[in-house]
């Protein structure tokens, strides 16, 4: 589905329900697997999500998670210590070019029996899931926090839990606290001291339930468009938290220079443009703690005529695509002066922007999500635009809300 998008209002006064954060969601997924006392609320409905719930009800045959990244690895971990499973894990072709490796070899040191159907460090991977006794294990701590996160979520399950060593500076932080967090909630002891995480085993988990905060990763398209609005524009969202346990919520504090200021009345977000940008504003940022909202900050800066150096970017380049090279070839296409390294992302300052561009979005979510805003500024066409199902499945209709138009092609 390729669609036109643009709109005639730079003013909104609106209210918008999000469902829950996937990356909470799928955390939560994987622990009632492994203690079914539990249930979840506020799940999300994305399309990760639904493939990361089904996988996790299967124990033999393929489980193919698509593009679900997150899904490859929690149910990688998920399957490798679940005894009697008999798994091949696969997704799609852009899933069999991003490295599994780092994670089968931490699961390896453990016990667990995992081998490759094809290429060396890559998907579809055979699992043969088997009781896991040892304990002790060690990664690299500039990873993806994803690879952590799948350890220590099944690590309560395991009969000696989990001490977990890290080699380097750690590069994500937020979503392991949170991972640790979920944990703590259940009861399970934790400690995450130094580059040492340690993991109590939990043997069972009386009925609980857990409600999960909505996503702020889609947050950020509104924090976007409210920054390319007028002042005086207040876009309201529900449900979230102050002092959210997800990554992307350093948007609160990162908006302020866009002019944008955040508050909240009980679990409603309220954002309101409050100034106008210097033209002459550069943003400077590092994002190894939030890299999901590079895609979002690089076009907001582009649609305000403002330049912005972003560093922390590595794990971009084994996202969806390669979101670095992705941003250069669109924002480029719509006259952007911009360069990337392997880890960084640099843009200049223009003041104007091409009207009825086709944004390609490269099986990526957050291609279309974050380009979706420069409506506000120019007429702009998104290619293959359901993508966002992925993790935001009422995106087009909640814009369509807000009085954007969206026509299909």
């Amino acid at each position: 589905m390729n669609i036109r998008i643009q709109s005639n209002q730079t003013k909104f006064q609106k209210q918008i329900t999000i469902t829950g954060s996937k990356s909470e969601s799928n955390r939560c997924l994987l622990l009632r697997a492994l203690y079914p006392g539990l249930t979840i609320e506020n799940l999300s409905n994305s399309d990760d999500s639904v493939v990361m719930e089904k996988g996790l009800e299967i124990t033999s045959g393929t489980v193919d998670i698509h593009h679900a990244g997150t899904a490859m690895r929690f149910l990688t971990a998920f399957f490798a210590v679940k005894p009697g499973a008999e798994i091949i894990l696969t997704g799609s072709k852009r899933m069999t070019e991003r490295p599994i490796e780092i994670l089968v070899d931490a699961l390896r040191q453990l016990g667990a029996e995992i081998s490759y159907e094809n290429n060396q460090g890559y998907p579809p991977i055979k699992i043969k899931g088997k009781q896991i006794i040892q304990n002790k294990v060690t990664l690299a701590a500039n990873i993806s926090s994803q690879y952590i996160s799948a350890l220590l979520l099944v690590a309560p399950s395991l009969e000696n839990g989990l001490i977990l060593q890290l080699e380097g500076k750690i590069t994500s932080v937020p979503y392991i606290r949170m991972t640790l967090s979920l944990l703590e909630e259940l009861g399970v002891q934790t400690n995450f001291e130094a580059n040492t995480i340690t993991v109590k085993p939990l043997d069972d988990l009386p009925m609980q339930q857990l409600v999960v905060e909505s996503d702020w990763s889609s947050a950020s398209y509104y924090y976007s468009i409210v920054a390319l609005c007028e002042v005086g524009t207040t876009i309201t969202l529900s449900s979230y938290k102050q002092n959210s346990l997800q990554g992307d919520s350093v948007l609160q504090e990162i908006y302020k220079e866009f002019g944008v200021e955040s508050s909240f009345k009980g679990h409603d977000l309220l954002l309101s443009k409050v100034k106008d940008v210097s033209k002459d504003t550069v943003i400077n940022l590092d994002l190894s703690n939030a890299p999901d909202i590079a895609q979002t900050i690089a076009v907001s800066c582009f649609g305000l005529s403002i330049g912005c150096e972003l560093k922390g970017l590595h794990t971009l380049k084994i996202k969806e695509t390669d979101r670095l090279e992705a941003l250069k070839a669109e924002l480029g296409k719509l006259g952007a002066d911009i360069s990337v390294t392997d880890k960084t992302l640099s843009l200049k300052a223009t003041s104007e922007i091409k009207p009825e561009v086709a944004i390609d979005t490269y099986d990526d979510h957050r291609m279309a999500m974050a380009f979706a805003p420069l409506a506000l500024k120019v007429p702009i066409l998104i290619n293959d635009a359901e993508v966002v199902s992925k993790s935001y499945p009422d995106f087009w209709k909640d814009l369509n809300s807000l009085g954007f138009q969206i026509e299909d092609l």
